[in-house]
């Protein structure tokens, strides 16, 4: 008698939950928040013996109250900001290059012509005069003198007017860099960008002989970002400081923060045609995550829809129970189950928001083996 009521609890651990759920393209519309329902495809039978037929022992999760948060997918690039080519100032021939892939920073040597030394300062104006004692005050001498003094050279306040402490500073750095101390710069002389700069493609080589204006590399900045072309119909997503999550093609998860939001813009879609989308750009949590890699696809999940202090399960917990509705199998102090009815809400993050009597937060409910 004993190994006959064996038999029955084996049995009914294995007959107890032939459910199949087939969610669809619906669901994951609803995971990101466009509001589409999910289709199910049933397959199941009544528990064997009853609620009575033994406890259960397989696989359980369980009802969490909380926030759920849905979110939109995009594909993105991340990439080094900024972008500009450096050209030269002067005629001659072309006596220095810095290398693809490098970095030059504030002080740093840039190129050089004629075995000339060419600069790069810090300033969000072009250096396009002559710097001397005696020119027109500008914002190109406060660049100036704040270049300087982050060298440590300068120690007053700086300001638009090139005076005898300018020029004192000019020589204390010409000195330092082996250059003639004059106390003037000629024009050329010096590059100013508003950071670093990050070493791009040449476009000429050393030992060309080049032209003021000739195209000698390309530059971007060094801090990286992602720019997503978000689809217009999820444009009410791209809302500046909204933190996002970052996928990586090695598997790595990050965030990150929206920056800047672009207008409407006309892009080629990979069918033929227009696709209007709006810019969006993304700027780094952790800059150190993705210093692996120069450019790379990345898979961006913008926040698009939430529900506050609602219950959830694992999508793998739904079932369903007709052609209408849905449950959950709730497993009892007692180690017993039973079916019950839900409503769901939101799918996010490989859960769903449920709803129904005798649902409520701390409760197992049974989730398919692994």
């Amino acid at each position: 008698m004993a190994g006959e009521q064996s038999g029955v609890r084996h049995r009914t651990r294995h007959s107890r939950r032939r459910v199949l759920i087939g969610v669809t393209a619906g669901a994951v519309a609803v995971a990101t928040g466009t509001g589409l329902g999910i289709t199910a495809a049933v397959t199941a039978e009544s528990d064997e013996g009853g609620p009575g037929a033994g406890a259960y022992r397989g696989a359980t999760d369980e009802i969490v109250r909380g926030d759920l948060t849905g979110s939109t997918t995009a594909s993105g690039t991340l990439r080094f900001a900024g972008g500009r080519t450096i050209t030269s100032a002067g005629g001659g021939i072309l006596t220095e290059l810095p290398a693809p892939g490098s970095a030059v920073r504030l002080g740093d040597r840039l190129y050089a012509v004629d075995n000339v030394p060419v600069f790069l300062l810090r300033g969000k104006v072009p250096a396009w005069r002559e710097f001397a004692i005696g020119m027109d005050d500008g914002p190109d001498v406060r660049a100036l003198e704040e270049s300087l003094r982050e060298l440590g050279l300068f120690d007053g306040e700086p300001g638009e007017r090139f005076t005898w402490a300018t020029a004192n500073a000019v020589v204390a750095w010409q000195r330092d860099n082996g250059l003639d101390p004059t106390g003037r710069l000629p024009l050329g002389s010096v590059v100013f960008a508003g950071d670093d700069l990050r070493i791009g493609s040449l476009t000429a080589q050393v030992g060309d002989r080049v032209g003021p204006g000739a195209s000698l590399f390309e530059t971007t900045g060094t801090t990286q970002v992602v720019d997503v072309d978000l689809r217009l119909a999820d444009q009410r997503h791209a809302v500046p400081d909204t933190e996002v999550h970052l996928r990586l093609p090695d598997g790595t998860e990050t965030e990150g923060t929206i920056s800047s939001v672009g207008t409407p813009t006309e892009r080629d879609s990979p069918g033929g045609g227009g696709e209007t989308v709006v810019p969006v750009v993304i700027t780094l949590a952790d800059p150190a995550v993705t210093e692996s890699f120069q450019e790379a696809s990345v898979t961006v999940d913008i926040p698009s829809e939430q529900r506050e202090d609602v219950l959830s399960v694992p999508v793998g917990a739904l079932l369903a129970l007709d052609a209408r509705r849905f449950g959950v199998e709730v497993v009892d102090a007692d180690g017993r189950t039973r079916r019950i009815p839900v409503t769901t809400g939101l799918f996010a993050g490989g859960r769903v928001e449920i709803s129904g009597n005798g649902v409520r937060a701390g409760q197992r409910v049974v989730v398919p083996s692994r």
